[in-house]
């Protein structure tokens, strides 16, 4: 078994068979309704300034508070299979939350200065590229999740974390 993965990954596997929860990654979709709401007031914002203040009333959630706090029928599964996903499809998934979380606080910061100027065109360029990115990030936690995403990169970046004993570490000077 390669060092990182849960012993209980393919055990996992089947339990989410027949879930909303892919099988291939144990991440599930539902997780993006924590931004759409807020992306979507973030895309209005142009047109409708006065959603800023809900805008600034969301707070970042991880994975598991979501499902926890989730209506779903798989929530419980969800979080219980969570911490079982390969570790470099974690961190990246991970690691785009927190831009993603970001991003969504920048576009609040370029709305709040944006409209302090008085000029709808700075504000629908400023809010542009914010939702731009933010889009863009969100469609690469989806394909995470869908397993789809070119995670390569974290795949090589978790290898080089397995330790070697001193025979390897010898040959590599040989």
């Amino acid at each position: 078994m390669v060092e990182g993965i849960s012993p209980l990954f393919e055990t996992c596997q089947e339990k989410v068979k027949g879930t909303n929860i892919n099988e291939e990654t144990l991440l599930a979709t539902d997780y993006l309704n924590h931004f759409n709401e807020v992306v979507m007031m973030i895309d209005m914002l142009p047109d409708m300034p006065e959603c800023l203040d809900m805008i600034k009333d969301w707070e970042p959630k991880p994975y598991k508070d979501h499902f926890r706090e989730s209506t779903i029928a798989d929530k419980d599964l969800a979080v219980e299979v969570y911490d079982h996903a390969m570790p470099f499809v974690r961190r990246a998934f991970e690691d785009t939350i927190a831009q993603v979380d970001q991003a969504i606080f920048q576009a609040i910061a370029n709305a709040e200065e944006a409209l302090t100027t008085g000029d709808k065109e700075f504000l629908r360029f400023k809010i542009g590229e914010s939702a731009a990115e933010i889009h863009a990030l969100q469609d690469r936690l989806s394909a995470i999740i869908h397993g789809t995403a070119d995670l390569s990169g974290e795949m090589i970046e978790e290898e080089e974390h397995v330790t070697m004993d001193q025979s390897d570490i010898d040959a590599l000077f040989d």
